[in-house]
């Protein structure tokens, strides 16, 4: 191998791996492929669990998931596409939260191996072996990094808040019905 290290081989291989996962989610998502609910169940079930309104929600990590994943996959804008796919496993996690760490017991482990390699790939570049490279970085320049964790970590605070504050009157109504 003259021209490639072992380097930009592993990311090839995490951001073909890592971003095929997340594409393939978030086609569940909006399309309903590989058994997925589409945006019409995704929906329903993401205001199960309180993300509303429902649709809107489904579309955004779908978006997300399946829009960062194949960018990850190409290796193009690449902090903007591992910040996208952090920000929506994210919000996963917190869904997966409450039941602990393991996902045997559906608990955040895999949204958040999912979502730290994302950043972790958004952070360390795409190596030679992407199209970023091929295009001399015009769409990963190294402020897009910080702009783009800035955008998707703000963005993400105000959804995992409003999705907080909706479970919380939740549970005070319920409170509340066994009282009466």
């Amino acid at each position: 191998m003259t021209c490639y290290d072992r380097r930009d081989l592993g990311l090839l291989l995490l951001r073909l791996g890592t971003g095929g996962v997340l594409a393939a989610h978030g086609a569940q998502k909006l399309f309903g492929w590989f058994g997925g609910g589409g945006i019409e169940g995704t929906g329903q079930f993401m205001e199960s669990i309180g993300y509303a309104p429902g649709r809107t929600s489904a579309t955004l990590a779908g978006v997300a998931e399946a829009g960062g994943g194949t960018l990850l996959a190409l290796g193009l804008a690449t902090p903007a596409a591992g910040a996208a796919a952090a920000g929506a496993m994210a919000g996963a996690s917190a869904v997966h939260a409450p039941n602990g760490f393991f996902n045997q017991e559906g608990g955040f482990e895999y949204a958040a191996s999912l979502g730290l390699t994302a950043a972790g790939l958004a952070v360390t570049g795409p190596g030679r072996l992407s199209l970023d490279h091929a295009l001399g970085h015009t769409a990963d320049r190294t402020w897009m990094l910080p702009a783009a964790f800035a955008a998707i970590g703000a963005g993400t605070a105000v959804m995992l808040g409003a999705r907080n504050r909706r479970l919380r009157k939740i549970r005070e109504g319920e409170q509340e019905a066994l009282f009466e």
